[in-house]
C-alpha cells in the first residue's frame, strides 16, 4: 500500500522492484490516484530524490506518485547500457510498471528523464498520458545558442583528467540554477559522495557512450520523431537554463500538435525547485485540466 504524504520521508517511501530479468529499479512511492511518474536529470550524483523529493508529498495529495532512478542512478542498479540510454530506461520503466500491475501513467521529466519519458510515449503511446517535459534531453534543439553549452561542457569535465573532484560537481551545479545560493556545500557533499563512486563513474560513461557512438546517437534525436507524439505536452523551461537553453524549445512546441509551452523567469535547469509552488500548481493544474 502506498504511504500517504504525512510520511513521505526518503526511508519510508523508498521502494525496488524487479524491472526485467536482470534489473531492478530504485523508487519513492507516495499517495493515491491516478499515478504520476517522475523522471529526474542526468549528471553526476543525480537520483529521483535529489530531483523530486521536495515535490513528492504535493503530488501525493493528488496522484499516486512515483520518483524513479533511473538505470545507472541512485539506487537502482547500474548496469552497462545497450543500446541508445533513452530507450533502455523507457524499456525499464515499462518493465517496473508491468511489475507493479500499472497499466498507464502521467510522466514528468527533467532533462535526461524528459528524453526517457518522451521515448516511452514513442514506444508505448497506449501507456502514456499526458507529459510534463522539463527542458528535455534529445527532444530541444538550439537555435542560437552554442552547443555545446555551458552546462554540458561542465557535466563533460567532471570526469575528465585528472578525474572528479568536489569543485568540478559545484562548477557544474551551478550551471543548473538561476538561484546560486541553491548549490550549498551541503549538496555538494551528497551528490559527490554518489558521483565519484567508482560503479557510479562506469554507468555514467556507459550513459554517455550510448549518445555519441555511431551506431546509438540518432536515436537520441528525439526531435526528429516529435511530431509523432498524441498526447497532451507541457513544456515547461527556466528563461535562464544553462544546460538547455530557451531557444531548445521553439522546435519542440512546432512539431508536437498538442503541446503548449510555459516560461518560468528568474530561473535554470530546475524548475521544480526554484519555481516550487508555480511548478507544482501549473503541473497538477495540467494533469487534471479537462
Amino acid at each position: 500500500m502506498a504511504v500517504t504524504n504525512n510520511a513521505a520521508t526518503f526511508e519510508s517511501t523508498s521502494r525496488t522492484a524487479q524491472a526485467g530479468p536482470d534489473l531492478k529499479l530504485h523508487f519513492h512511492e507516495a499517495g493515491e490516484g491516478e499515478p504520476v511518474v517522475m523522471l529526474h536529470g542526468g549528471g553526476p550524483g543525480a537520483s529521483a530524490w535529489s530531483n523530486f523529493g521536495r515535490n513528492l508529498e504535493v503530488f501525493a495529495e493528488h496522484h499516486r506518485t512515483l520518483l524513479v532512478d533511473q538505470p545507472g542512478f541512485g539506487h537502482s542498479d547500474k548496469p552497462e547500457i545497450t543500446g541508445q540510454f533513452f530507450t533502455f530506461s523507457a524499456d525499464a520503466l515499462v518493465g517496473l510498471l508491468d511489475s507493479l500491475g500499472i497499466e498507464k501513467v502521467h510522466l514528468v521529466g527533467n532533462s535526461l528523464g524528459g528524453g526517457t519519458a518522451v521515448r516511452f510515449a514513442l514506444r508505448h503511446p497506449d501507456r502514456a498520458g499526458r507529459l510534463v517535459l522539463m527542458a528535455p534531453g534529445g527532444l530541444g534543439v538550439n537555435v542560437f545558442a552554442p552547443d555545446p553549452t555551458e552546462g554540458i561542457k561542465r557535466l563533460y569535465a567532471f570526469a575528465a583528467p585528472p578525474g572528479p573532484s568536489k569543485e568540478k560537481l559545484g562548477d557544474f551545479l551551478k550551471t543548473l540554477v538561476y538561484d546560486q545560493s541553491l548549490v550549498t556545500d551541503e549538496l555538494i557533499e551528497e551528490r559527490y559522495r554518489v558521483a565519484a563512486d567508482p560503479e557510479s563513474l562506469r554507468a555514467m560513461a556507459s550513459m554517455g557512450k550510448s549518445f555519441t557512438s555511431p551506431e546509438t546517437f540518432e536515436e537520441g534525436m528525439l526531435w526528429r520523431e516529435a511530431y509523432k507524439l498524441r498526447q497532451r505536452v507541457l513544456l515547461v523551461w527556466g528563461r535562464e537554463d544553462r544546460v538547455n537553453p530557451l531557444d531548445g524549445a521553439l522546435l519542440a512546441l512546432k512539431l508536437i500538435p498538442r503541446a503548449q509551452l510555459h516560461v518560468f523567469g528568474r530561473c535554470g535547469h530546475w524548475a521544480q525547485l526554484e519555481k516550487f509552488a508555480e511548478f507544482n500548481r501549473l503541473t497538477l493544474d495540467f494533469l487534471r485540466s479537462a
